[in-house]
């Protein structure tokens, strides 16, 4: 899988994707990365990439030529799948990000400023994809956002295959259930019984649930997707200490259940 990035920042890519699980990746050859500066696509002694919008307003607009250009230097762009990171998008989602993991070559557009020329975008038929509700100096962090989830979905990047088919949203809309490691008690509590068994059917029980209480107390959404009744009865094996333990709220899921807890 290739990745094309045009950016005026170009080591703010190349460096964030030296690192970890994608570090590695990119040495072992499952994705490759190239970077487009506008700017030495340039003809002015100062490699004008901006300047004012027509109509006025705040900010400064991204030109179009430098761009183009920068398009035109490598002709294999056009054939591939074009994305400006724009809060104006479609939201990337887990299903989008499996999408995009089908492609061969996917070329991201960083703006800066007040945005990009619209003459741009509609001549190379760029679509906008929003990493959330917000807005942030650039697109080089929402460009690196979507480039590590895609290539997590690669198969052989991640050391243990069924790593990503197990994080949150991958097969079902909960998050994960909270995870432990040793020692088994601390300070700070004691990691539920459940998890110490060894037995995988309760234990794949616990994750299930304890996911569905994590994401109803976050994601109001999610109501209507849970069986509220089992969830209930699942939850009142543990008592308040070890609710919390587990991250949950527990007033929370008393007025969401209408049930109480044992204290201890």
């Amino acid at each position: 899988m290739k990745f094309s990035v045009l950016t005026v920042f170009p080591q703010m890519i190349q460096e964030a994707l030296k690192w970890g699980v994608i570090g590695k990746a990119q040495e072992k050859g499952f994705f490759s990365l190239e970077t487009l500066n506008p700017r030495d696509y340039t003809t002015d002694v100062h490699k004008t990439v901006d300047d004012r919008p027509f109509g006025g307003g705040d900010g400064m607009v991204m030109l179009y030529e430098p761009l183009a250009k920068a398009m035109a230097a490598s002709p294999q762009l056009k054939d591939s799948r074009k994305i400006y990171l724009s809060p104006a998008g479609k939201k990337l989602d887990e299903a989008l990000v499996c999408e995009l993991g089908k492609e061969k070559h996917l070329t991201l557009l960083c703006g800066r400023y007040g945005g990009v020329d619209q003459r741009f975008l509609n001549q190379y038929q760029f679509e906008n994809i929003s990493v959330g509700d917000y807005v942030v100096s650039g697109g080089e962090l929402p460009a690196l956002t979507l480039i590590d989830a895609v290539v997590r979905k690669i198969p052989g990047v991640l050391g243990n295959e069924n790593s990503a088919s197990a994080d949150s949203f991958a097969q079902n809309p909960f998050f994960e259930a909270p995870l432990f490691t040793r020692p088994s008690e601390n300070t700070a509590g004691t990691v539920p019984a459940i998890l110490l068994s060894g037995d995988h059917k309760k234990i794949e029980e616990f994750r299930t649930y304890v996911g569905q209480a994590l994401t109803l107390q976050l994601r109001e959404e999610v109501r209507s997707l849970i069986d509220l009744d089992r969830l209930k009865k699942y939850l009142k094996q543990f008592s308040v200490d070890e609710l919390v333990t587990m991250g949950l709220n527990v007033s929370f899921l008393q007025r969401e259940l209408g049930d109480s807890f044992a204290k201890n």
